[in-house]
C-alpha cells in the first residue's frame, strides 16, 4: 500500500523545490528522491550518505560495475524500480547497453571479467538465500578479487538490500525508459548525496 506521505507530506518548501524540479526537467520527481526528503534526518540522510559511499566513494570497483551490482541485487529481491533505475545508469555508466543487458539475461555467458562475475554471483546468493558459504567466498578470491573489492561489494548489496525493501513497501512507482535515463544522467552527475 502506497502510503499518503509520498504525495503530501512535505514541508512548504520542499513542495515548491518539487514544483521547480517538474518544471525545470519536465517530469515529476521519483519517489526515491521524495523518500530522502521526507524525515531527512531520520531517513534520508543516513541511506543517502551510506549509498554515496558504496556506489561513489573509494574502489577498485568501477561505478559502472557497482551500478551493475546494485541492479543485480534489486533483480534478485524482485524490485522493479531499482532494477530498471540501476540498470539505466548501469549502461549510461559504462556506455554499453549490451553488455549490461547480457549480465541480466544470463550472467553465466555475459561479456565480462571473471572476477566480476564471481562478485555478482555471490551478491545473487547472499541476496536470494540470506548467507553465503565458505565456498562460495572462496570462488570469489580464486578468481582474483581482493578483500577490499568484497567489502565494497558486500557494502552495494547492503545499501540495496535496505532501499529495495522500502521501494517495494512504498510502492515506488516505475517510470518509463525516458524516466530511467533521465535518473540515470542525475545519477552519475549528482551522485545520492552526502
Amino acid at each position: 500500500m502506497r502510503p499518503g506521505v509520498l504525495n503530501h507530506g512535505y514541508k512548504p518548501g520542499t513542495k515548491v523545490l518539487f514544483a521547480m524540479i517538474r518544471l525545470f526537467s519536465g517530469r515529476p520527481l521519483p519517489d526515491a528522491a521524495k523518500l530522502t526528503f521526507y524525515r531527512r534526518d531520520f531517513y534520508g540522510g543516513p541511506a543517502g550518505h551510506l549509498t554515496q559511499l558504496a556506489l561513489r566513494g573509494p574502489s577498485q570497483w568501477s561505478v559502472g560495475d557497482r551500478e551493475l551490482m546494485a541492479a543485480v541485487v534489486s533483480r534478485a529481491n524482485g524490485c522493479s524500480f531499482c532494477v530498471g533505475a540501476h540498470t539505466a545508469t548501469a549502461e549510461l555508466a559504462y556506455a554499453d547497453r549490451g553488455r549490461v543487458r547480457a549480465v541480466l539475461a544470463d550472467l553465466a555467458t555475459a561479456p565480462i571479467e571473471e572476477g566480476l562475475r564471481a562478485t555478482l554471483r555471490l551478491l545473487d546468493v547472499l541476496t536470494r538465500d540470506g548467507s553465503v558459504s565458505v565456498g562460495d567466498m572462496r570462488t570469489v578470491l580464486a578468481a582474483g578479487v581482493s578483500r577490499e573489492r568484497i567489502e565494497d561489494a558486500l557494502a552495494v548489496a547492503a545499501a540495496f538490500n535496505i532501499t529495495n525493501r522500502l521501494a517495494d513497501a512504498f510502492a515506488f512507482a516505475t517510470l518509463d525508459p525516458s524516466g530511467y535515463a533521465a535518473g540515470a544522467r542525475f545519477l552519475l552527475r549528482r551522485g545520492y548525496g552526502k
